[in-house]
């Protein structure tokens, strides 16, 4: 009778998760339905970009169980058991993965007898994890086997003392860096979420920034569990070919999309010892690829079911909610714009160039299929035109390509730059991560150049900052041609640790890639001469509240910063640290570099730097590019007693030249100095960076005096100054927001930019 009772219970558990699996699935910080009770399977986010200090790889993480409190215990938070977690690649354009690799994770319980999660030396539950890898839909082969995950961080006395494990969290971090049988770098472990976020602003309905003040990062101080790998680029690429092979820095042939997943076995049965028991096939529970998508494209009605599809199967119908978002809505003054006032920077155009209306159910570029106006473009009616022309859903022209195929380099999707007015003619190259499947993955093209993070342009805006480099500031704006431009490499294109999506997608969902491309805010008259509005300058300086994470990042790989501590305050880091995080550890170098120059003398650049207090400092390597994005050694000038340091760099030709420091200590770990500018040009140039400005702007000369004087659009000198070198550094921090004028002059010329303060 008693059997009889449990064999029943058996089945009614078993007809239940039958049910359940049918309409299971979500992911990302809880944002559907079913998802949300199953933490251990939700993915939480998805990155992947080209590293920064190894530009031959590409480094891919993919994030679970999101919003881990660090005093999670006595059950402390990780990976779960009898879940498949994967990260998909796909390469070739063809439905279905290239590359899968595949984590399953065990827990072993070293001491029962205790409470304690960590006691004399032991863990309760130590973690481990295989890791496979399939490729071209092949079997899967063990690349990694019982690879470790660090413990979680409980405080000093379970991790430091000498009751407790008796080293330090950074070792315990960095000892958990793998190398697998083919050549990845592998870490699995918990860490500070890269993630930043006002989210009780974003559910209140777009309370973004909060208009009663006070925004809050949802996820500050929590932690996450990463998986984290840094593969070569010829292992990713179809071809098998390095970077170098590259015909271009938007080589179609580079283009992978990258998205993850969790997976659970049909049915869990709940034995009477407390135990349970997994059987039937593995159904996918979980699945993210763009950030946000399922949070604020997928209605609720339909989140659950879009995570149980993969972007090889998804069903068409669902295009529907990008091509009339529902932020859309309260974008619109015609609408509901009155609804969400923290929106009111954000208006969609509805009349652009006096033509084009792309509000809600209106037929944006639809009105150029009846004659094939695109003819020669990628809305050529014999090209993808009946995908992305629509009647009647007009965001299919800009939101569909962003977030669902990737975005070709055709016209019309370049910059406004040397499109003489005409948005569908050919202008200026600055995506191209397009792959010919019609799905959520994240999307990056593996030959663009990464943007340093200490380079003076380098934004966590991404591709938007890029498109108003390309229109707004020299060099960029200068010609139409294909040339790198900072943040070429930011999301959309892939998604890096820096970037803010939120804000990106936002302003795109306010229309801002349709803006840069040529189809102007509404206050913009066709043929004028400015398309820099207030409109456009509304959505460029629009900002959500959080515009940074908690924490900074790791110079090195995996690049996630070290979990929060349990003990510490707000959680509290394992270790202090510093922006100038280190290569093997959290702990600052102790040098203070006070200054570095780069000044012309003669045809010559001389480059002097000022430091002190130098303990344990190895020496400088000097560093020079002519890009602003690869640089290369020139010089190592050993450090010595004395604080001042000077190199004379003999230059053979004219041009742009870039320098940094690179400053390195006894135990291999380093810090970047500023990008310092120079200009040798038989004509004098004069240039600033960034643009738009936020608290400073530099100024830079190919002479070494010059003058310069800041002006209001109503004339009024706000700001003025003069300098004796070719570069000079100006505090803008007291600018009202709002467009500028700077006039600067030498003795041979005088040059007057336009600059947008945010």
């Amino acid at each position: 009778m008693k059997q009889n009772k449990i064999n029943n219970i058996k089945c009614l558990l078993t007809v239940l998760m039958l049910f359940a699996v049918g309409i299971v699935t979500a992911s990302s910080h809880r944002e559907a339905p079913m998802i949300s009770h199953d933490p251990l399977a939700d993915n939480a986010d998805v990155y992947a970009f080209r590293s920064p200090n190894d530009t031959n790889k590409i480094t891919l993480i993919a994030t679970y169980v999101p919003m881990q409190a660090a005093h999670g215990g006595p059950n402390y938070y990780s990976f779960g058991e009898n879940i498949r977690y994967e990260i998909h690649v796909e390469n070739d354009g063809t439905a279905g993965d290239d590359i899968t690799y595949r984590f399953t994770f065990t827990k072993t319980n070293q001491d029962p007898t205790t409470f304690f999660n960590i006691r004399l030396g032991a863990q309760n539950l130590k973690t481990t994890y295989t890791l496979e890898r399939s490729v071209n839909g092949g079997p899967f082969a063990i690349i990694i086997a019982n690879g470790i995950v660090p413990p979680p961080n409980i405080g000093a006395r379970s991790i430091d003392g000498g009751a407790g494990l008796n080293t330090s969290y950074s070792s315990l971090f960095n000892s958990a860096i793998t190398t697998s049988l083919t050549g990845e770098q592998v870490f699995c472990g918990s860490a500070d979420d890269p993630f930043f976020v006002d989210l009780g602003g974003v559910f209140d309905l777009g309370d973004l920034p909060r208009q009663g003040g006070g925004s809050k990062d949802g996820l500050k101080f929590l932690n996450v569990s990463v998986i984290a790998i840094q593969v070569n680029i010829a292992t990713l690429q179809k071809n098998g070919l390095g970077v170098a092979s590259a015909a271009n820095i938007l080589d179609s042939d580079y283009v992978i999309g990258v998205w993850a997943s969790a997976s659970r076995q049909q049915m869990k049965t709940l034995n009477t010892d407390g135990s349970e028991s997994h059987s039937g096939s593995w159904v996918q529970v979980s699945r993210l690829g763009m950030p946000l998508i399922n949070e604020a494209v997928i209605p609720i009605g339909d989140k659950d079911r879009w995570n149980s599809l993969t972007p090889y199967n998804e069903d068409p119908a669902m295009e529907a909610y990008f091509c009339n978002p529902e932020l859309g809505l309260y974008m619109d003054n015609s609408l509901f714009g009155g609804a969400v006032p923290a929106f009111a920077p954000l208006r969609i155009q509805r009349n652009s160039l006096q033509a084009f209306d792309f509000g809600n159910t209106h037929d944006g570029l639809w009105p150029i299929r009846a004659t094939n106006g695109g003819a020669g473009t990628a809305l050529d009616t014999n090209l993808f035109g009946n995908y992305l022309l629509r009647q009647g859903q007009p965001r299919s022209v800009d939101l569909l390509p962003i977030f669902h195929t990737g975005v070709p380099n055709l016209a019309p999707y370049q910059l406004a730059t040397g499109k003489a007015g005409n948005p569908l003619a050919v202008g200026k190259p600055f995506i191209n991560n397009f792959l010919p499947l019609f799905g959520d993955m994240l999307r990056l093209n593996m030959a663009v150049p990464i943007t340093p993070r200490n380079h003076p342009q380098f934004s966590a805006l991404g591709l938007v900052q890029a498109a108003v480099l390309g229109l707004t500031t020299a060099p960029y704006n200068g010609n139409a041609n294909l040339e790198w431009i900072p943040n070429m490499d930011g999301f959309p294109n892939g998604r890096r640790l820096e970037d803010d999506v939120t804000r990106i997608e936002l302003q795109a969902v306010g229309g801002v890639v349709l803006a840069a491309i040529g189809l102007w805010y509404d206050d913009y008259l066709a043929g004028g001469p400015n398309p820099v509005t207030q409109d456009l300058l509304d959505v460029l300086t629009y900002n959500t509240g959080i515009n940074a994470n908690d924490t900074s990042f790791r110079s090195s790989f995996p690049y996630v910063q070290m979990p929060w501590r349990g003990t510490g305050e707000g959680g509290g880091l394992a270790t202090p640290f510093t922006q100038a995080a280190c290569l093997n550890t959290n702990t600052p170098l102790p040098l203070n570099l006070l200054s570095f120059e780069a000044q012309k003398q003669n045809s010559n650049a001389l480059l002097t730097w000022e430091t002190a207090n130098k303990e344990n400092v190895n020496g400088f390597q000097l560093q020079r590019s002519r890009n602003g994005s690869d640089f290369s050694q020139i010089c190592f000038i050993k450090a010595t007693e004395k604080d001042s340091y000077s190199f004379t760099d003999l230059l053979k030709e004219n041009g742009k030249y870039y320098y940094r420091l690179k400053v390195l200590d006894n135990d291999n770990r380093f810090f970047y100095s500023a990008v310092k500018t120079i200009i040798f040009s038989d004509v004098t140039e004069l240039s600033i960076y960034p643009n738009p400005v936020t608290d400073q702007m530099n100024i830079i000369s190919s002479e070494n005096n010059f003058t310069y004087a800041i002006y209001t659009v109503e004339g009024k000198i706000v700001g003025s100054g003069n300098s004796l070198s070719n570069n000079i550094t100006v505090n803008t921090k007291s600018l009202e927001k709002g467009v500028y004028y700077i006039k600067m002059s030498t003795k041979d010329e005088t040059k007057t930019i336009k600059f947008l303060k945010q």
